[in-house]
């Protein structure tokens, strides 16, 4: 027997019973919510996993606040830069860039040696070693290999790798393999997406190295970590002062230290599309529950109006009403909670894949399941409110009455347009229409919102297709870019085109610098081009090239946004190299591009800048495809040469990342705005059932067929579904403009792109999941109950 302490209350029990009896729109609308928080628990959990994983990394490596740069300094300059106010620590190092000859690999990688004691870890950015072991003292050819580039060659300790240092060839025994916080992106420079098999770095002994470069008793590179009330940027320019008689390259922070750089890019754009998405999708949610419970509402009117009647009070049957929505909301956030931890621990393993972390552990915390089901109750409500306010403020004695009829006129559709030709059937379905327009309006909404999200997902993917277009096949039209170790003559590019396969050079000089423009400030390089630059060409995202302007910079859209700048305003630019002058330049364009931030200027006025004779940083090439393995061989044996840069390569990595990463995510957004498309539309489908079933019936009554009634109830879904697909287009178009610009990062940026295509991919699901929507309810239609439905009464 059942307590009465457990008995449920008349009201609950008729809350389950219309649950039960709305269990087709209950499932629909709950899937809708399920989606939102699905999405909502998968992107927060892996920001919150990566964020938390990061600062455990970075605080037990101890890793590094301040990364500076210089020619060769002596290491008698590390007391005064320990005196820096702020400064607790500092680490100086040998780093440079070597060709590496990998066995079975045509072209030379790029390796990073970077010196640290044999004698045990360096202060700063400790290694974690994953594998073999440390160092021995007195063998200088031992190196501890980056564990990316070690597993993506099958390397293990012991085997040996060919390196140019210097101008000499040597081989280089890996002992040990590991990882670094300075590494958890590990990119080659000019790279768009890592590339382990031709970019490794490899950690060899202090001696060694400085031996290697004649850098004994000298440091190039220098590491401080700083206290908790030190200023930053002072800092930074203190280290600049020490370290500027001796060829500084320009400190820079953690922030834009490049790995981390990248890092924190990823979990902006994470953070954005956790929230947008779900919030769209929640959005649409309400909606469409707005709409469900209005017309639910309205058909419990004589059951609202008993229930007043005996003595239900206004606040009782509103309660009751909101738990209705709340039920169905809070059944769809636990699925969707379960679906978001198994989503997010599958989009973890993406992460895994180029973020290197000794452990990348997918966590699903309380607070984001909490302030996820709190959401998808709150989406509820929002929903629901308004319908239920509506409803119960009825009088009881109104509320007996049934609702006034529509008043029959001709509608304005017929006058001007006339339907005398038209069949019964297509006059019931206009008339019905446009005696309610503000329930055709809104379900035409609703189904445009479902066409809008599917528009969204599909236009990214189209986003991704047109930025590797304009990126590789327009902007970029070399074959190869070579980059050299230091700054050549312009003879070089004679040598170059004597290579074999070589069809055409063009020259780049790559120059470090610091722009300024009152407090902002960011450290990059100038990138010097010829005036008509034929190969590799700035684009803005409407595929106009912009030429480097006389007399002043072209910056990125992005950059310019850093620095504060418009056209016309003037910037400090700290040349980082050479004699290190100063000067002030104005912007002469900006360029809307789409990958990186970049400053352009005429490669002969940059050489004036700097004043220094025709210098190349390296170059990109036209080559005859055909012979690309012999220049690949013509390359490794150049000892000038640190790093090639093939397009296809690059190009291949970046289409394997896109669809390893965005690939997966976009699949799931379609996906769900598939689930929301359908729930919608059945939605619509089964709403005008429930409120046309007794006219349905008295026509079934008065002769006529299935087919005609079904023609009836879903030729206005047909209608309403045409109607809403325009309507989900431009919808679509501005929800994906807004994501664009929340998703846009300093590495790339989505071109916004409206093709047809998108559209019909959008629309024919839409449609598809109306005909779908519609065999479902056109079975319901054949199982209509004539007697039973006629002795409701109106």
């Amino acid at each position: 027997m059942v307590s009465a302490r457990w008995r449920l209350s008349s009201l609950n029990r008729k809350l389950l019973r219309d649950l039960w009896a709305m269990w087709g729109q209950a499932l629909a609308i709950g899937l809708v919510v399920a989606a939102g928080v699905a999405m909502y628990v998968a992107y927060l959990s892996n920001f919150e996993s990566l964020e938390r994983t990061r600062d455990s990394y970075y605080a037990e490596q101890r890793f590094a606040d301040v990364f500076g740069a210089v020619h060769r300094a002596p290491d008698r300059l590390r007391d005064r830069m320990q005196a820096l106010p702020g400064v607790t620590e500092i680490e100086t190092r040998v780093v440079a860039d070597v060709v590496i000859d990998v066995p079975g690999l045509d072209e030379p990688a790029t390796g990073r040696l970077i010196s640290i004691p044999t004698s045990g870890q360096p202060a700063l950015n400790r290694l974690y070693l994953r594998g073999g072991r440390w160092i021995s003292p007195g063998h200088a050819d031992e190196v501890i290999a980056s564990e990316a580039f070690v597993l993506a060659h099958g390397f293990h300790p012991g085997d040996r790798v060919g390196a140019v240092i210097n101008g000499r060839r040597r081989e280089l025994t890996i002992v040990g393999l590991a990882l670094s916080p300075e590494y958890v992106y590990s990119i080659r420079p000019g790279d768009i997406v890592p590339d382990a098999r031709r970019f490794g770095v490899f950690w060899m002994s202090r001696e060694a190295l400085a031996a290697a470069f004649q850098m004994e008793a000298s440091f190039n590179d220098v590491l401080l970590r700083l206290s908790k009330d030190s200023v930053p940027q002072e800092v930074v320019a203190g280290l600049d002062r020490l370290l500027e008689p001796y060829g500084a390259r320009g400190a820079v922070l953690r922030a834009t230290q490049m790995s981390n750089w990248a890092l924190e890019n990823e979990l902006n754009q994470l953070r954005s599309f956790g929230f947008f998405v779900p919030f769209v999708f929640l959005l649409v949610a309400a909606f469409v529950l707005d709409i469900a419970l209005t017309r639910a509402l309205s058909l419990q009117r004589p059951v609202l109006a008993a229930l007043k009647a005996l003595g239900f009070t206004n606040r009782e049957l509103a309660w009751h009403y909101l738990k209705w929505a709340m039920a169905i909301a809070g059944a769809g956030g636990a699925a969707g909670v379960a679906l978001g931890a198994w989503m997010g621990s599958a989009m973890i393993g993406l992460y895994n894949l180029y973020f290197k972390f000794p452990e990348l552990a997918f966590g699903l915390s309380p607070s984001v399941v909490l302030t996820a089901v709190g959401i998808a109750l709150a989406s509820a409500l929002v929903g629901a409110i308004t319908a239920v306010r509506r409803a119960v403020r009825i009088p009881p004695a109104e509320a007996m009455r049934p609702e006034q009829p529509a008043r029959f006129r001709h509608s304005e559709l017929e006058r001007l347009w006339g339907f005398a030709g038209a069949g019964t059937a297509m006059r019931m379905i206009v008339r019905n229409l446009t005696r309610h327009p503000t329930r055709a309006l809104t379900t035409i909404v609703g189904i445009g919102f479902a066409a809008a999200i599917l528009q969204v997902g599909f236009s990214l993917t189209d986003a991704m297709d047109a930025l590797m277009t304009t990126q590789f096949s327009v902007a970029e039209r070399q074959h190869t870019a070579v980059t050299f170790t230091e700054p050549v003559s312009a003879e070089a590019v004679h040598a170059l085109t004597r290579l074999p396969g070589v069809l055409d050079v063009e020259p780049v000089r790559i120059v470090p610098a610091r722009l300024r423009s009152g407090p902002r400030v960011r450290t990059l390089a100038i990138t010097g081009l010829p005036a008509a630059p034929d190969l590799r060409r700035p684009l803005d995202r409407d595929e106009h090239v912009v030429e480097p302007a006389p007399g002043g910079l072209v910056l990125s859209a992005v950059l310019a946004r850093v620095l504060d700048v418009t056209p016309g305003d003037r910037v400090t630019v700290e040349v980082l190299e050479g004699r290190q002058p100063t000067y002030e330049l104005p912007v002469a364009r900006l360029v809307d591009d789409i990958f990186g931030i970049s400053a352009y200027m005429e490669i002969g006025e940059l050489h004036r800048l700097i004043g220094e004779d025709a210098l190349l940083s390296g170059a990109s090439m036209l080559v005859d495809t055909a012979r690309e393995a012999d220049l690949s061989g013509a390359f490794k044996a150049l000892p000038a040469v640190a790093g090639v840069a093939w397009k296809h390569v690059v190009l291949d990595n970046f289409r394997k990342a896109m669809a390893e990463n965005m690939g997966v995510m976009l699949t799931f957004n379609i996906g769900f705005a598939c689930v929301i498309a359908f729930g919608v539309v059945y939605n619509a489908a089964r709403v005008s059932l429930s409120e046309r079933s007794r006219e349905l019936a008295s026509l079934r009554v008065l002769g006529f067929t299935r087919a005609e009634i079904s023609a009836i109830l879903l030729g206005e879904l047909a209608i309403l579904t045409v109607a809403a697909l325009p309507a989900g287009a431009l919808i679509g178009h501005g929800l994906t403009t807004w994501l664009v610009s929340t998703f846009e990062s300093e590495i790339y940026r989505f071109p916004v792109t409206l093709s047809a295509r998108v559209v019909a991919w959008s629309s024919l699901t839409v449609i598809a999941a109306s005909l779908v929507s519609a065999l479902l309810v056109r079975r319901r239609l054949d199982r209509l109950d004539l007697i039973g439905v006629l002795k409701l009464r109106e």
